[in-house]
């Protein structure tokens, strides 16, 4: 599993691709591709918030 920090980029970097693929042909079956990545990064990023709030509100600071 990433990081939090890898996966903000990983985001971002995957939104410019989609937003470029699109932008280059609206109908490029990849666009489809990259927006389901697109998801589970995003996905993973709830998941890796979610868990760091939770060990944080158990007064773990590992």
């Amino acid at each position: 599993m990433y990081s939090i920090k890898e996966l903000k980029r990983k985001i971002e970097e995957t939104r410019e691709r989609m937003y470029k693929t699109y932008n280059h042909n609206p109908n490029d079956p990849q666009v489809l591709a990259i927006s389901q990545r697109l998801d589970v990064l995003l996905n993973e990023y709830d998941q890796a918030l979610e868990k760091s709030k939770k060990h944080h509100l158990n007064g773990n600071s590992d």
